[in-house]
């Protein structure tokens, strides 16, 4: 019998019209900051079911759905549900509008009395809070365009692609990190300061969340920016904050170039003892921090191969660049 091992990934059309050109900066402010990342979503999504009295109480609901309306009010919070099914609390059944995609549907719903509580036996949360690495700053676009993490941000639960309503990145400080080993991807720890506000967050798409940066910007940080082939395999460096909110610039060496994939274009393996020390290779939070190959910036880390966690991916800057411009 052959066993092939397979690397497992964690994150961290032929026609095209019209035709777009995209006029991105030649130089950008390199990143490389800790930010903590905030989003409230587009209504209260559902991201499991629970048990009352015993069963289970399943609607055609399912997780990643979205509830945006109940009977005939608006729903975008937690709050705002809580209300509506607190007036609808008489009725035998309650009809829910929600969004599944970019469809709408309707079902009902009932509440169910457990030890003198009505529940809907329905796990929901509106927002979605965690931290991640500021890659770039555009200053060129007249917008002060912010670019970071390099992926989507996902709801833990579902893996579903959280929609933002409106969403903020702000100040954090690494306290502590856990380590990865093979097998097990390792994460910064961090604490928030929800209060100081570095930029609004306009949209999360499959290469990152981008927005607009409002915190004064140290233009002396200037990096040109790189095309993919100029892209070579051999050293880089990488630009991330291990403690407090210090950020240091570690070896790497790119092993492999692939312009064809969507995002895992670079494949690079961490070289750097200090980094290796104190991370024991890619962990989570890490995503975003800027990849620097000579003198220009040339993408970003996104995922790490859980199977050999001192190796992970990139994605080409370009690619980022072009997707905060949509």
């Amino acid at each position: 019998m052959v066993i092939s091992m397979k690397k497992f990934i964690v994150f961290l059309c032929i026609l095209f019209i019209p035709f777009n050109v995209f006029a991105y900066s030649s130089e950008v402010i390199l990143g490389g900051q800790t930010i903590g990342i905030d989003i409230e979503t587009e209504g209260v999504m559902v991201i499991g079911f629970y048990q009352i009295n015993g069963k289970y109480h399943k609607s055609d609901l399912t997780e990643g759905d979205i509830i945006v309306q109940v009977e005939d009010e608006k729903v975008e919070t937690l709050e705002d549900l809580s209300k509506a099914l607190e007036n609808n609390i008489d009725k035998n059944s309650i009809e829910v509008t929600y969004l599944r995609g970019d469809k709408e549907f309707t079902t009902d719903i009932e509440l169910f009395l457990e030890d003198g509580v009505y529940k809907t036996g329905l796990y929901v949360k509106d927002g979605i809070t965690g931290i991640g690495t500021l890659t770039f700053i555009d200053i060129g676009d007249g917008e002060n365009t912010f670019g970071a993490l390099g992926h989507e941000v996902l709801e833990s639960n579902t893996s579903k692609m959280v929609e933002v309503k409106t969403g903020t990145i702000f100040e954090n400080s690494i306290t502590s990190i856990d380590a990865s080993s093979d097998g097990n991807p390792g994460s910064k720890n961090a604490k928030f300061y929800y209060n100081h506000v570095y930029g609004d967050i306009d949209k999360n798409t499959k290469f990152g969340i981008y927005g607009n940066y409002t915190e004064e910007i140290d233009e002396s940080n200037l990096i040109e920016v790189a095309t993919p082939d100029e892209v070579k395999v051999g050293k880089a460096t990488i630009y991330t904050v291990l403690e407090d909110e210090l950020v240091e610039e570690f070896e790497i060496e790119i092993t492999k170039i692939n312009e064809n994939s969507e995002i895992k274009n670079i494949s690079f393996e961490i070289t750097d003892p200090k980094l290796l020390e104190a991370t024991g290779g890619v962990v989570q939070g890490m995503s975003g921090s800027p990849i620097v190959q000579n003198g220009k910036l040339i993408g970003a880390v996104t995922h790490v191969v859980t199977d050999n966690v001192t190796t992970g991916y990139g994605l080409f800057i370009t690619t980022m660049l072009e997707e905060s411009e949509k």
